[in-house]
């Protein structure tokens, strides 16, 4: 079987606007969460705070031509995705851009742009949509996008699968690379859905956090939404070697299932046949993990659910797992959790730092892990896998090796 290496990642979210100063504040402990900016007070029920993307000037990144086309689902896609391919030294020219794919997670799309049209249309009766708003909303968009700037002419596609769309695309990405059919992927999520609309909506589900994200923790009251992107150069060990690329993890294996059960209530045993599946794939023994990336959402369900699955995967040595969900920084960024959360699963691999779970006040009886409290860890970390479990019951693990 072909091993594949991450050889280049960027990012873009409310902690930074690449990736070193994203994991930097992972690291540190630092959160993204605070007021909305562009939301009027009042507009919302919860208090209006999210995890947004603050002081980005698309103008810096794009020329007026092709800004006129990108939503911010698409903007913080190519940022991302310039940095992970400039890091991994990856050029497409002749033959590589065809055996190169861009498989790109994401929950909601153009959704700054429908939110904004629909307002026009419904709100102000405007008598015409933006003649580029299909182009700005389509899902497919940011991977169309990233494959006409770099010239990557493989396969590029979208994949849609709520909270699991980015380890989705990690597995589909590795998938085809395997089977030969290419050679490289620029693959991760992204997501731009802090809008009024979107809000409102998850407002009406009552699973919004007032104050902030707590997983696991006592006293936790839901979660609080994020935006951004996390991408990256996925390829065969084989071509990174021959280019004398630097290595920065090996994507060792995937894992998904489907819990055919209920819309929004999450499953254990879906949630663990995922990670038994990953961990399969990988050819590694649960006794190898050292952390866990948890999907960590913050409300009453998920985090209970998770940690009895995890109880279920790990048996013994469930209890010398560190478990950290990174989303009391970066915030529940949806479509983008998962790319946004292996950065800090490289972080941890490379640098020997587990991130903390912020926001931590006290153990809950349903949740009886190491979470890695409120502040960073130093330890070794040679093996971890990272969760991702979404509405609909489609959950997606990765797992992931420090090189040697």
């Amino acid at each position: 079987m072909r091993r594949l290496v991450i050889t280049g990642m960027g990012a873009i979210c409310a902690l930074g606007h690449d990736a070193p100063s994203t994991w930097k504040a992972m690291a540190e402990g630092r959160s993204g969460i605070g007021p909305i900016h562009h939301i009027l007070p009042g507009q919302l029920r919860n208090g209006g705070i999210a995890a947004e993307v603050n002081d980005f000037d698309p103008a810096n990144y794009f020329d007026e031509s092709r800004l006129n086309q990108l939503d911010p689902v698409s903007q913080y896609a190519l940022v991302a995705a310039r940095e992970a391919i400039r890091q991994s030294g990856l050029t497409f020219e002749g033959e590589r851009a065809a055996r190169t794919a861009v498989v790109v997670g994401t929950g909601v799309g153009g959704e700054t742009t429908r939110d904004d049209q629909y307002e026009k249309l419904y709100g102000e009766h405007a008598g015409r949509f933006h003649p580029l708003g299909i182009i700005r909303m389509m899902m497919n968009a940011p991977a169309s996008q990233i494959s006409m700037v770099h010239g990557i002419t493989g396969p590029a596609f979208a994949l849609a699968s709520a909270c699991s769309s980015s380890n989705h695309a990690f597995a589909q990405a590795a998938m085809m690379i395997r089977a030969g059919l290419v050679d490289a992927a620029v693959v991760g999520g992204t997501e731009a859905c802090i809008t009024l609309g979107t809000l409102r909506a998850w407002e009406a589900m009552r699973v919004l956090a007032p104050d902030t994200c707590r997983p696991f923790s006592s006293g936790r009251r839901g979660i609080v939404l994020g935006e951004g992107a996390g991408m990256f150069v996925l390829e065969t060990l084989e071509q990174a070697q021959a280019r004398g690329a630097n290595i920065l993890a090996e994507l060792t294996g995937t894992g998904m299932s489907s819990d055919a059960g209920d819309i929004a209530a999450p499953s254990e045993l879906g949630a663990a046949t995922a990670i038994a599946n990953a961990l399969r794939d990988a050819e590694m023994s649960p006794s190898e993990v050292d952390y866990v990336n948890a999907h960590g959402t913050g409300t009453i369900a998920n985090d209970s659910t998770e940690t009895r699955a995890i109880h279920r995967v790990f048996g013994e040595h469930a209890r010398a797992l560190a478990i950290s969900s990174t989303k009391p920084m970066h915030g529940h960024a949806l479509g983008a959790a998962g790319a946004l959360e292996m950065i800090a699963v490289i972080g941890a691999l490379r640098d020997g730092i587990v991130p903390p779970t912020l926001g931590y006040l006290g153990p809950d009886p349903a949740c009886d892990l190491d979470y890695v409290p409120n502040e960073a860890r130093q330890m070794p970390v040679h093996a971890a896998i990272s969760n991702s479990f979404a509405f609909g019951g489609l959950n997606a693990v990765v797992a992931v090796r420090r090189m040697p």
